[in-house]
């Protein structure tokens, strides 16, 4: 995805004018989600603000999705059977139909 800015300055360098900022704003949270970028929003050539990802406390591991589905709560039996309901109808196999027959 190609993103356009008014300024070339504002694509070349991390320092972006506010105005610039305010214009693309959009573009420069899909620029920070989807690349990480991290823009310092200038007025008149001194910093006021920064755009950034976001930290979280917790990073998300397989080992913290092992951990939690440990502790998290049990499935009761009627869900269970709706579970196993839906994989039965779900999970048969598709014969081909017969191209040659009329």
């Amino acid at each position: 995805m190609v993103y356009r800015f008014r300024s070339k300055k504002a694509l070349k360098a991390a320092a972006i004018a506010a105005t610039d900022a305010a214009k693309n704003f959009g573009e420069l949270v899909d620029r920070v989600r989807e690349e990480g970028v991290t823009y310092v929003i200038e007025r008149h050539g001194r910093p006021v603000a920064q755009i950034g990802p976001a930290e979280t406390d917790e990073q998300k591991t397989l080992g913290g999705l092992v951990a939690y589905l440990k502790t998290a709560p049990k499935l009761d039996e009627d869900v269970l059977s709706f579970i196993e309901k839906g994989i039965v109808i779900y999970n048969k196999p598709e014969v081909p139909k017969n191209r040659w027959a009329r």
